[in-house]
């Protein structure tokens, strides 16, 4: 995926994807050529789910106390 993919499909912003990724939350974008980089769109995918696993513990969580 390329980062306007990322963008649309995610609902960040650039500025946002590269914070993520420096500080680990976030896929490593791929080389794809000297000027050119995208991302795997499994990882992204992934990802995506991994913040609905977290938004679906944090009600269960909050439904319990």
């Amino acid at each position: 995926m390329r980062l306007k993919e990322v963008m649309d499909t995610t609902g960040l912003k650039r500025s946002a994807i590269y914070k993520a990724i420096s500080e680990g939350r976030f896929p490593k974008q791929v080389s794809l050529g000297a000027r050119a980089a995208g991302w795997v769109a499994d990882e992204i995918e992934s990802w995506i789910m991994e913040r609905i696993e977290e938004r679906d513990m944090a009600y269960e969580e909050k439904k319990k106390s």
